[in-house]
């Protein structure tokens, strides 16, 4: 019977959710939507020891003492990144370390699902797919004409669940997205994937044969210590940096994708994360000592200092140690560019 291999992808600071995510603590392992953190929930959605394999977790340096932990018994592999080199490069490295024949499931680490069984559907669909040689995209159905996501046109069907990818659209201004929900037909790309590992690495060659024979190189004079697999540095540092979307996805004769409604969020700033929490008749969030008088849509998340607020509206407050952000729903797009976000 099939097995789909878990790939989850664990990099970058999140910085645009300073203060509660931080260099020491980022995003994935800490507690955002309830009380388990969001890498935790991607391995537990891929736990059906029927359907999914031992995971592979592509991780850096940086991240390494969370994975470790918060992996726990679960099995798979650690591969030790020497060096951040994008997406492709990570998924590379994965297919590289698998029998051609495996179906990988790209899974972004830090993302929030709602529907996990919608998503195993998903997930099964895609691998079928995949195992007829198609790379495919969940395209998840949109909710609102996002300008902070890529989209991806829905093209000729395979069946009666699944279609070609048209084109990948990048990141449109909002009155383009909305014309995308108008017209219908458009998902968005959240950045999960599902296809054979001997297929992608094709592709991978056949668009961008530097990273495909870098990543072989890497692959083959790595080490294994444990459960920790470490790459050959020199090679794999001679990757150029490229996101799998551009490296293979756009460039492919194989683009398929499987539509999906999941909950899903990227939990991308804290307007994202407020629109994926619970709200009170007035749309505001409270978590921590905190008493909101004559506001609406206002969310206050705070570790311990009392906050209060009085006849505001749209408007996040956090509190973590002795940092303290206060923005506009608007304006949380641009906490990234703090200074405190940038040094911690």
């Amino acid at each position: 019977m099939m097995k789909i291999v878990p790939v989850v992808l664990c990099g970058g600071s999140g910085t645009r959710l300073w203060p509660r995510s931080r260099a020491e603590r980022p995003k994935p392992f800490i507690p955002l939507i309830d009380d388990e953190p969001l890498f935790v929930s991607t391995l537990n959605r891929c736990s059906d020891p029927t359907l999914f394999a031992a995971p592979v977790v592509v991780t850096g340096k940086a991240h390494l003492e969370h994975v470790d932990l918060q992996l726990g018994d679960k099995g798979g592999e650690i591969i030790v990144e020497p060096m951040a080199r994008n997406t492709a490069a990570a998924i590379a490295l994965a297919a590289a370390r698998l029998d051609e024949d495996d179906i990988m499931l790209v899974c972004p680490s830090d993302h929030y699902i709602a529907d996990c069984d919608a998503f195993t559907r998903a997930a099964k669909k895609a691998a079928e797919l995949a195992q007829e040689g198609w790379l495919v995209a969940f395209g998840i159905a949109p909710t609102s004409p996002e300008t902070g996501f890529g989209y991806l046109k829905q093209g000729e069907r395979i069946d009666d669940s699944a279609w070609q990818i048209a084109r990948f659209v990048e990141k449109p201004d909002l009155e383009r997205a909305k014309s995308f929900l108008a017209e219908g037909g458009y998902s968005w790309n959240g950045g999960l994937f599902a296809f054979r590992a001997g297929t992608f690495m094709d592709e991978l060659a056949a668009y961008r044969p530097q990273i495909a024979d870098l990543a072989r190189k890497a692959a083959a004079q790595g080490e294994a210590q444990g459960r920790f697999f470490h790459p050959g540095a020199e090679p794999f540092s001679r990757i150029e940096s490229e996101s799998v979307d551009y490296a293979v996805m756009e460039n492919t004769t194989r683009a398929a994708m499987v539509p999906v409604t999941m909950g899903w969020s990227d939990i991308g700033n804290w307007q994202a994360l407020q629109a994926a929490l619970d709200r009170d008749d007035d749309g505001n969030i409270t978590r921590g000592p905190a008493e909101l008088v004559d506001c609406r849509n206002v969310m206050v998340d705070t570790d311990g200092p009392r906050v209060s607020v009085i006849g505001v509206e749209d408007v996040v407050v956090v509190v973590d140690g002795d940092e303290v952000l206060v923005t506009t729903a608007a304006g949380a797009q641009k906490v990234g560019k703090l200074l405190g976000a940038a040094s911690q």
